[in-house]
């Protein structure tokens, strides 16, 4: 695979039209007009996908407050997404691309499965935030917090 491939800063973010772990449908031109958290992360229940996640919960309401909405998103099922968001207790969506449809169109495959990384989308539909991170790291959340509040000041 190419490096790069997937859409970059400045770029119209690929549409999204996954479940939820409610079994749900979720679109990315649903979101227009708000800022979009993209945060892909290899697997559901392992150590550092689970502190990144449970991360984004203990500072949900920072995420409320920049009004953006955050998702995560991998290839495990909605059932593997429903069990783990309840588990831990997770208020954003986690959406199952069983396919990899979504991983591939924003070039988030890997070897392994998806990469760790982390895409905000502004209120237009334009990539803003690109980040892709060694699995065994994490994004933070000052850092995502950081770009949305970006977007504020630019709109």
């Amino acid at each position: 695979m190419t490096a790069n491939t997937g859409p970059q800063i400045g770029q119209l973010a690929p549409e999204i039209d996954l479940p939820d772990a409610a079994g749900n449908r979720w679109t990315l031109s649903n979101f227009r007009g708000q800022p979009v958290v993209l945060l892909f992360y290899p697997a559901d229940e392992t150590p550092v996908c689970t502190k990144q996640l449970c991360s984004v919960r203990d500072n949900w309401e920072r995420y409320q407050a920049a009004g953006a909405e955050v998702v995560g998103i991998n290839t495990d099922s909605v059932e593997k997404h429903r069990a783990f968001a309840e588990h831990h207790d997770l208020p954003l969506r986690l959406l199952s691309d069983a396919a990899g449809q979504v991983v591939r169109a924003y070039d988030m495959k890997n070897l392994l499965g998806t990469r760790r990384g982390v895409i905000v989308i502004d209120q237009a539909g334009y990539v803003r935030f690109r980040k892709v991170v060694l699995p065994i790291f994490r994004p933070s959340d000052d850092e995502v917090l950081d770009a949305i509040q970006a977007l504020q000041s630019t709109s």
